[in-house]
């Protein structure tokens, strides 16, 4: 008997589920379709009657982190009004971050294996650090000032990706806070945006 369009869609949801956790856990090249599978709790045979290829998989696991790394960010901000670039630096620079990449922001977990992937994977990247961009422009108060969003978007996965390859602590904790202090200070910063 076959499964219908809700079980299947269901089935295609829960191996997206678990690639997308896998991927910013451990990598886009972590992912066995066998192992991912039977993760899934499907058979490696019926992989193929949900997506084409590994690649799509994978262009579509990484769009889900992204989405999934967006949302947590969102719901960690700012309590207190409009999200600003203090609240977001505070959250996106900080210890908790830093140690759980499997629940984080994407873009710090997975730049370096995106840069060598596929032109459709990078594509997705490419509109997720866009999305990025703007959402800093608003969360400055610096209007459209894409350079300084540009700025702070490199210097914050840097700083978490840096933090997170270090085995000293110290100097982990240094990086994330010479970033934010450095963002903060930054005399191109709109302060009147935070208060």
């Amino acid at each position: 008997m076959g499964h219908s369009r809700a079980d299947k869609a269901k089935s295609r949801q829960r191996i997206l589920d678990a690639a997308s956790l896998q991927v910013r856990e451990l990598g886009l090249a972590s992912v066995n379709i066998g192992d991912l599978m039977k993760s899934a709790k499907l058979t490696h045979g019926g992989f193929y009657g949900h997506f084409e290829s590994r690649d799509q998989l994978i262009a579509e696991a990484l769009d889900r982190a992204l989405n999934d790394g967006e949302a947590s960010a969102v719901r960690t901000g700012s309590t207190k009004g409009p999200r600003t670039l203090k609240s977001f630096l505070n959250s996106y620079l900080s210890k908790a971050h830093r140690d759980t990449p499997r629940s984080g922001c994407a873009v710090a977990a997975l730049a370096g294996d995106v840069a060598r992937a596929d032109e459709r994977t990078r594509a997705i990247m490419t509109n997720h650090v866009e999305q990025y961009f703007d959402n800093i422009c608003k969360m400055s108060g610096n209007g459209n000032d894409r350079e300084f969003a540009m700025a702070v978007l490199c210097m914050a996965v840097g700083a978490v990706t840096l933090a997170r390859a270090v085995n000293d602590e110290a100097l982990s904790d240094k990086l994330l806070l010479a970033a934010r202090r450095t963002i903060l200070d930054h005399p191109g910063r709109n302060a009147s945006s935070d208060n």
